[in-house]
């Protein structure tokens, strides 16, 4: 009887701890005690065809005509204004991924949003990254 105590508890710790990913919160879902005073100037970069319907870091497949990002350390899930500094044009996107992995650069955003932003032809832009409440 003990036994089988030790296996039910074992399996029931194993079951939970499948629902979430590292960070310990499920998927699509963020801490906003983290994310709710983020803002980071820097560089952006954007990814597209090459990546379309690959899965995302966070589960999900990515979709380059979405507007959502990758960010390093944000949460999944978190809503964040971008604005390109150059023109002061602004997209808000979801976190949905991990990245970027190019030294210099704090976000990659898709590519609906580098259109929102007019940085398509230059593929790289200063930006200001704001989360949002």
């Amino acid at each position: 009887m003990r036994g089988l105590s030790i296996v039910l508890v074992l399996f029931s710790l194993l079951l939970a701890g499948c629902s979430t990913p590292r960070g310990g919160l499920p998927y699509g879902s963020y801490d906003s005690s983290v994310a709710g005073d983020y803002r980071a100037e820097g560089k952006a970069s954007y990814y597209g065809r090459a990546h379309h319907g690959n899965k995302t870091a966070s589960g999900e497949r990515f979709d380059q005509n979405a507007l959502t990002a990758a960010h390093r350390t944000l949460p999944f899930g978190t809503m964040v204004r971008v604005t390109n500094l150059d023109n002061g044009q602004s997209v808000v996107v979801r976190i949905n991924d991990r990245g970027p992995f190019a030294r210099g650069r704090i976000i990659d955003v898709s590519r609906k949003a580098a259109e929102s932003l007019d940085m398509l032809k230059t593929g790289v832009a200063p930006v200001r990254v704001e989360s949002l409440k």
